[in-house]
């Protein structure tokens, strides 16, 4: 498996709360998102995003804007005659490796091309009536049209992707992305590395660090403590049990790199995480 299918495979949208908003010109509306994640989205029609750092831009039918984090940005009509209709959702993305794939993005992501256009067309239709299994279905299409928009803005360009994105297709570090992230158990060294990757120890190392902004071993601690944060918030299993998985020998050597990573104990981790308040694992139609 792709290092970005690995990633991709676990940023599924938790507590979807999705609207739909017909809007005629004059037409203008502020936004202002505390959710990990919205995506909007216009189905008919057209509009202007006015973020509240940069520059307007024109939506045409079938764009997805995905914000990230706290945003302000004001969409408005873009000056023609003709109504629009325009989808809003907000999303929980659960997950340490969710963290990893939305935290190097930009705070906003415009996207437009024929396999988003025609996964938001299938959201629309199915919106269009009430029939046995709705909810379900759009769950599942609104999922997939978040990460085919996150998967198809990382592949343009002139995107600003995260250095992880690049690297996995260089054939010296993307070699060894893929390994760590198909064996995190393995007790790999950069010595092992270089050689399946077939350079030298001091190449290897520099061409990693130089494209993934990180060296090798820090980079497989912080894929393993991903990893074990996931498993601790999603997994009843022990932590010396979710230790072996990720590449330590017991629950105290998991410990000492969990809390040097993340400040807290695996056990810390999952209690203040089952505190945590659960939002509904459904969409919402209005």
């Amino acid at each position: 498996m792709d290092t970005l299918s690995q990633l991709l495979r676990d940023v599924c949208p938790r507590g979807a709360s999705f609207r739909r908003t017909t809007v005629s010109p004059p037409w203008s509306r502020q936004f202002e998102t505390g959710a990990p994640l919205t995506l909007l989205a216009i189905a008919q029609g057209a509009a202007r995003l006015s973020p509240a750092d940069g520059a307007p831009a024109d939506l045409r039918a079938g764009t997805v804007v995905l914000a990230l984090g706290t945003q302000r940005y004001a969409l408005g009509d873009a000056g023609g005659d003709g109504s629009a209709e325009v989808l809003t959702g907000t999303f929980t993305a659960e997950g340490s490796l969710c963290d990893r794939i939305l935290g190097g993005l930009p705070p906003l992501l415009v996207v437009r091309t024929d396999a988003v256009t025609h996964l938001l067309e299938l959201v629309t239709a199915e919106l269009a009536e009430e029939r046995p299994g709705r909810q379900a279905i759009l769950d599942h299409l609104l999922g997939l049209l978040l990460v085919t928009a996150l998967r198809d803005w990382l592949a343009r360009p002139e995107s600003d992707a995260p250095p992880w994105y690049h690297a996995q297709h260089d054939p010296v570090t993307g070699v060894a992305l893929r390994l760590m992230h198909a064996d995190p158990a393995h007790p790999w060294s950069v010595g092992e590395l270089a050689r399946r990757a077939a350079v030298s120890r001091a190449t290897f190392a520099r061409r990693f660090a130089d494209l993934v902004g990180e060296p090798p071993m820090a980079y497989l601690t912080c894929w393993r403590i991903c990893l074990a944060a996931d498993l601790l918030e999603h997994t009843d299993d022990t932590v010396n049990a979710i230790a072996r998985r990720v590449g330590y020998t017991d629950a105290d050597a998991l410990s000492v790199a969990f809390k040097r990573v993340r400040g807290i104990r695996p056990v810390e981790h999952r209690a203040a995480q089952r505190r945590a308040t659960s939002l509904p694992a459904t969409a919402t139609i209005p």
